[in-house]
């Protein structure tokens, strides 16, 4: 009773806390929520709206194709999919419209920045993909950083973050992500394209 529906659907997911430190970590006693394959598929699978925001890491993992299958499985299910696109993420402008173009992804599923950011409000689970700099909140808020002022993709305003990563270093810019900490994201460590190949298969037993 008096819990959203978003609130009833994900507040058992993303528990595991583990503390962060070390070469791959963040320093200090901040620490990182990791769920498993299986959390994640159930999420994604019972969402309303999955936005998916695909970086650099989905370039070097190749998962793209992997991303599109889940995608459609969703899709058949009801959710409704978008692809979040940063004009600087990856390596070269244009770099994920490329990378989704060769996996057949639907062009009027891509959204660029000022497009999808009104959206995230209203999404129940954004999808980071090896993105680091380009979701980095610290660009809103911190002076100091050396992203301050970059315009971001606002996937922390999701009801829910789940941040695929191979571990916890920083980006190109060798910023710390403030996102990683935050009590609604969930980090799913490891090969994007391995992860997603998990998630088709949890999907399935749905």
């Amino acid at each position: 009773m008096n819990r959203s529906l978003a609130n009833v659907l994900f507040g058992a997911f993303g528990a595991t806390v583990a503390e962060i430190g070390g070469p791959d970590g963040a320093v200090g006693d901040l620490t990182v929520r990791s769920l498993t394959h299986e959390d994640a598929a159930t999420m994604l699978a019972y969402a309303r709206q999955v936005v998916f925001t695909p970086g650099y890491g989905l370039a070097v993992a190749q998962a793209q194709h992997e991303v599109r299958e889940l995608a459609d499985m969703l899709q058949e299910r009801g959710v409704q999919v978008k692809y979040a696109i940063h004009p600087v993420a990856g390596r070269m402008p244009g770099h994920m419209n490329v990378l989704l173009a060769e996996a057949d992804v639907p062009y009027d599923q891509l959204y660029d920045m000022d497009q999808i950011n009104p959206e995230f409000p209203q999404t129940d689970v954004s999808v980071v993909i090896g993105a680091n700099d380009v979701v980095n909140p610290v660009a809103r808020h911190d002076k100091s950083s050396p992203l301050y002022g970059m315009p971001i993709l606002d996937v922390d305003k999701a009801a829910h973050c789940i941040v695929l990563k191979r571990s916890m270093r920083p980006g190109f810019a060798g910023v710390d992500n403030e996102l990683f900490y935050q009590e609604k994201t969930s980090m799913l460590f490891g090969d994007a394209k391995d992860s997603f190949k998990k998630l088709i298969e949890e999907v399935q037993q749905l």
